[in-house]
């Protein structure tokens, strides 16, 4: 059984740009996550090491080989960063850089080798995906959000758990919880699903909603939950229904 894990930028660093990674929780996360890493892909987002160059340098809208490097060279110091710390409570991880095995067209995934993913997985290693830039086929150059990551890799490797942290507890309507999401609903809630708090060059909450139905679209329900809560990802990797789950009715 395959299941695919995002935490948003938002829980692992400070998206304003004032405290860069927030240590305690890139900790407390690796902890949580080490309770069950069998079978898991991990993927995080950028947050502010992310969209700060990345805004910086006006990506996508703009190409530029420097900005490019920048913020892919700062995405993978958070993603070291949370490598090492699950390192340090027994789990083993290797980094998968999208940058380096996937293409985009329009800014959507184009083609991705997802042929060491698997085999990771085969050998009891946990996958560690970041948001990232990516080259684009058609724009030369865009970026990917860690939404879009969980996307794909849910339907490619037809993972039966699918859970979307961040930093609320998850699609809100007049500041309470929704329990369940479907495309049917937009309509009513487009109008309370806004972006992100702090920096976001990938949509914020409306972002991981249009990723999410996409993918329930394909028949794979997914929960949109608040990972700033600890003890929440332990209950998400146990199957637990918390949050908002997002999924197509029969």
């Amino acid at each position: 059984m395959v299941r695919v894990l995002k935490i948003g930028g938002s829980i692992l660093t400070d998206k304003s740009g004032e405290r860069g990674a927030i240590q305690e929780e890139i900790e407390r996360v690796a902890r949580e996550v080490a309770t069950r890493p069998q079978d898991l892909v991990l993927v995080h987002g950028a947050g502010s090491f992310g969209h700060i160059p990345a805004r910086q340098y006006c990506l996508p809208q703009r190409f530029s080989p420097e900005g490019l490097r920048v913020t892919h060279e700062s995405v993978v110091r958070l993603n070291h960063l949370l490598l090492e710390a699950l390192a340090g409570v027994g789990v083993d991880s290797l980094p998968v850089h999208p940058l380096s095995c996937l293409t985009l067209s329009r800014g959507r995934i184009e083609s991705f080798a997802i042929e060491p993913i698997t085999k990771m997985l085969e050998c009891g290693i946990m996958p560690l995906l970041h948001g990232d830039v990516a080259m684009d086929l058609t724009g030369g150059a865009g970026i990917v959000s860690g939404d879009q990551l969980v996307s794909y890799l849910a339907r490619a490797l037809q993972a039966e758990v699918v859970a979307v942290g961040c930093n609320v507890d998850g699609v809100l309507l007049s500041g309470r919880p929704l329990a369940e999401v479907q495309r049917s609903d937009l309509p009513r809630i487009e109008g309370a699903v806004g972006g992100s708090a702090g920096i976001d060059v990938t949509g914020g909450m409306r972002g991981k909603l249009d990723e999410l139905l996409e993918l329930a679209d394909a028949g794979i329900g997914a929960m949109i939950f608040n990972a700033s809560r600890e003890g929440n990802i332990v209950r998400v990797l146990q199957g637990e229904a918390i949050g908002t789950k997002v999924w197509r009715a029969d």
